[in-house]
Formats: structure tokens, sequence, C-alpha cells
């Protein structure tokens, strides 16, 4: 196991422990025994992970989240949600659009495509990239390659695949960055259904740093009533992260269920709500 993957490992126990016991409000030094680890060491790591303390880190998921989960139509999610925050929004600064296929293209599946592919390090582990020339069509969490690249041949089945890690590296690198200077204008190409379209598309109007309900995105996209349709839609995702389901939660205020799973999904929160707070 690299060391980004051995950090995110050690950083999701870190999570997992701190959200069973979320009523006590676990000190630096129960966690860090936990992992088997100084306190000293522990801080170090997720300083160097998150770029703030555990205990800010908390402060951030407990106070930040707390209010835009446990709200029901948030003043400041209506106004971030609907309006999109274009001019804050790290998504919109990229300039992210969603590409839909014909119903033919979707039963060749990438016939006449050329897809290049790779495997890289983020903080919340190991992941695949993969664009259509300039176009990105999936960015998936993994745990094994063999069955990720598997999933993806079976997706676009029709089309041809390159290995070309250094080509996608500077991309790769810059997703996870934050810097929006560098994040190059890019598109998404993905098939989906008509609704899941336009779910995803829903989506790219959450800006970095606050969440929403499957209720609340239901509404936005004019089916009030389609909030377990939506959760389907956020289920097939083939694009994590930059398409971002992880900052769709249940309007009772829990997490929710996700995907690449629940403990990443509640890592790339608060990472993300430290990265804002410190802004």
């Amino acid at each position: 196991m690299d060391e980004k993957s051995f950090h995110y490992q050690t950083i999701a126990h870190a999570l997992e422990f701190i959200s069973s016991r979320y009523g006590q409000q676990p000190e630096l030094a129960d966690i860090a025994r936990e992992l088997h680890m100084s306190p000293f060491h522990f801080q170090r790591l997720f300083l160097r992970w998150a770029g703030v303390s555990p205990k800010k880190f908390l402060q951030y998921i407990t106070v930040t989240h707390a209010k835009e989960m446990l709200r029901r139509n948030s003043t400041t999610e209506e106004a971030a949600f609907e309006s999109g925050l274009s001019g804050t929004s790290r998504l919109h600064d990229l300039f992210v659009s969603i590409e839909g296929v014909s119903p033919g293209a979707f039963k060749q599946r990438g016939k006449g495509v050329k897809i290049a592919y790779g495997f890289f390090d983020s903080p919340f582990g190991k992941f695949l990239l993969a664009c259509a020339g300039e176009k990105i069509c999936k960015i998936d969490f993994i745990d094994d390659e063999k069955s990720a690249l598997r999933e993806l041949k079976e997706e676009w089945h029709s089309a041809e695949f390159t290995y070309a890690p250094d080509t996608l590296h500077s991309l790769a690198r810059t997703i996870f960055e934050g810097n929006k200077k560098r994040m190059p204008k890019t598109t998404l190409l993905v098939h989906g259904t008509p609704f899941q379209i336009k779910v995803w598309e829903a989506l790219l109007k959450i800006p970095e740093g606050h969440l929403t309900s499957y209720d609340r995105v239901a509404e936005v996209i004019g089916m009030p009533r389609a909030s377990r349709a939506v959760g389907s839609a956020l289920a097939h995702n083939p694009v994590a992260y930059l398409i971002p389901c992880h900052r769709v939660i249940k309007k009772v205020g829990r997490i929710g269920e996700y995907r690449w799973s629940s403990i990443r999904k509640q890592a790339m929160i608060g990472w993300e709500a430290a990265r804002i707070g410190e802004r």
C-alpha cells in the first residue's frame, strides 16, 4: 500500500471511530490510542491530510454542518443551491458541463471513442480517471484496479482503451487541489437516462462546502416526489467528486449512503468544510 493510501485508510479509521462515539466528543488521545499512534504523530498526520487539527476538523463537522444538515429550507442553502454561486463555486470556475449521449450512441457504448485511463492517489484513496479526449468520462474511487478497469470497459465496451497515466497525471493531480487557477476547463462525457442527466446537472450547482437533501434536489428538478429516484441516480453517478453526490444528505441530518462508502463521504464533507473555513 502506498503512503497516500495508507494515510487515507488511517484517517478513515479515525473518522469511523469518531462517528461511532460522536456523542462523547472523543479527545485527541482517545483517537490516537485507537489508531495505535502517539497523539503527536496522529495530530501531525491529520494536519498534513486535512490542513487543520483534528479538533478543528471535528468542530467544522459538528458546528458548520450541523446547522446546514438540520435546517430545512435554510436561507444559505436556498441561495447557494438555486443560484449556483458561480462566482465562488470551484465547479463553476471549472465550467463543467454534461453531455448526454443519444439512445443510439448509448447502445454503441463508445464505438469510435478512444479512452485514456490511469490510476492515481487522492486524499480519499486510490481512484481511476478515464478521459475521452479532453472530456472526463469516469472518476471512480477503487479498492482493486482490475475490477475497476473491468467495470469501465463494460460501460464503454466498444471503445478503444489506452493506459496513459503520464498523459493524465497533471489533470489527476489538480482535481483535489482546490486551486481553481490550475484546474483546466473541462467537460464531462457521460451516458445516462434523461432523469439521471437532469439530477447530475443539478448536483453541479451545489458549491463546495455546502450540503443539500435528496428531497431538495427532487424539488429543484421539478419532481418533488422523486426523492427515491434521485437517490438511485446518485448511486449511478459515473464521475465521483466532480459530480458532487457526496454533498447530498438525508433531510434529518444523517450522512446517508454513498456509492464509495459512507465513511469516505463523511471524510469528503469534513475535508471541504475545513478548506472553506480556512480560506
